[in-house]
């Protein structure tokens, strides 16, 4: 049991090795605060035991104070003991809203420290290897959920599909789907679970579960829309639903149908330079069983794009807190038109990153297609 003592009288600290090297720990001896996060920066430790008064005739444990603070940046992680002769109610409350686990008066009583000590090794110990088992099953769970998602996108004579998925906290709520139907027909699905982590990463699941069992070769987009939506209003908690568009891409009759259940609307942009919202379709999914959707047709033509989205797009930040937006998307989505599926994709997707310098805040999802 390793641990770091720190204290500005010599005495008390030879007091302290005595002690705790006979009751079983290894410790470190310091006398100054600055020394503290030296010797932390340097070792691993177990526990931190730290007077709080380091200079003459300074009683206010403010050093003390400021250390913790200094210590929880470092390691939030390090359960830390606090020891003073001049001790306080306020004094141990703000140490303990500062990450102190314990609060010690001097003198000590040396089997009560002891305990003290062990007791605060034993929890983190425990809370170590709960959070270690916590990680494999995260770990296991976010290579399950990724493995659900297409590894890939089929080329077709008429389409050309790229595509990723960024999770904002390891688990996410974002789903896509391509089933194929034909040489040149492909069903194509987006959708955002309200939420994020692992609540989210489940109903995903059961969403795209659903989806593959209604979305049959020749079921119109608005028939898959209510299907999936009675199935999950079934299943939904309080409080969560989805937003999901579906589309069918036919390149024989070179026409995309779609019905969109309140997902951001995937933009259609034609070589000339319009652009088309697919918005067509009605309420979100899992909140009223009966809801009715309407579907609509666009025809596809050579060197147009199609570009589908999560609001985690759209919703990016950069450090000033202004979103990416729909505007600028579709901006972007215009003056690379000209891209294949691949650059296009890469290049706005490189650009919101850009945009959201410290990272996105919600699960992102883009997709392009290329129409040939």
């Amino acid at each position: 049991m390793r641990v770091l003592v720190a204290d500005d009288q010599p005495d008390v600290l030879q007091a302290l090795r005595l002690l705790l090297t006979d009751s079983g720990f290894e410790p470190d001896l310091v006398a100054s605060a600055d020394a503290v996060v030296e010797k932390l920066q340097e070792h691993s430790y177990e526990l931190l035991l730290i007077d709080l008064n380091y200079s003459r005739d300074t009683t206010s444990g403010r050093e003390g104070l400021e250390l913790l603070s200094r210590v929880r940046a470092f390691d939030a992680g390090l359960p830390v003991v606090v020891m003073t002769g001049w001790g306080s109610i306020d004094t141990a409350v703000d140490a303990m809203r500062r990450g102190a686990r314990s609060f010690v008066q001097k003198p000590w009583d040396d089997t009560t420290l002891v305990e003290i000590l062990q007791r605060e090794i034993e929890e983190a110990r425990a809370a170590r290897r709960r959070d270690a088992k916590q990680q494999r099953e995260q770990d296991e769970a976010r290579l399950i959920q990724r493995g659900l998602l297409p590894a890939g996108f089929p080329a077709t004579a008429t389409f050309r599909i790229a595509g990723a998925w960024q999770p904002a906290s390891g688990f996410g709520g974002d789903c896509y789907d391509v089933l194929t139907f034909g040489p040149d027909v492909l069903g194509l699905s987006i959708a955002d679970v309200a939420g994020k982590g692992l609540p989210a990463a489940l109903l995903m699941s059961n969403l795209q579960a659903a989806v593959r069992a209604f979305a049959q070769d020749k079921a119109r987009p608005r028939a898959i829309c209510a299907s999936v939506n009675r199935l999950l209003c079934l299943n939904m908690t309080s409080g969560r639903f989805v937003t999901f568009c579906y589309l069918r891409l036919d390149g024989e009759r070179r026409v995309a149908s779609y019905a969109n259940a309140g997902h951001n609307p995937p933009l259609l942009a034609h070589a000339d330079g319009r652009v088309d919202k697919l918005s067509t379709g009605g309420m979100v999914l899992g909140v009223f069983q009966d809801t009715g959707y309407e579907e609509a047709e666009l025809p596809l033509s050579p060197g147009d794009r199609l570009l589908l989205y999560t609001d985690g797009i759209t919703e990016a930040r950069d450090p000033s807190g202004e979103e990416f937006g729909d505007e600028r998307l579709a901006e972007l989505l215009v003056a690379h038109r000209a891209l294949d599926a691949n650059a296009l994709h890469q290049t706005i997707f490189d650009r919101v990153t850009a945009f959201a310098a410290d990272g996105f805040q919600d699960d992102a999802t883009l997709i392009a297609i290329e129409v040939r």
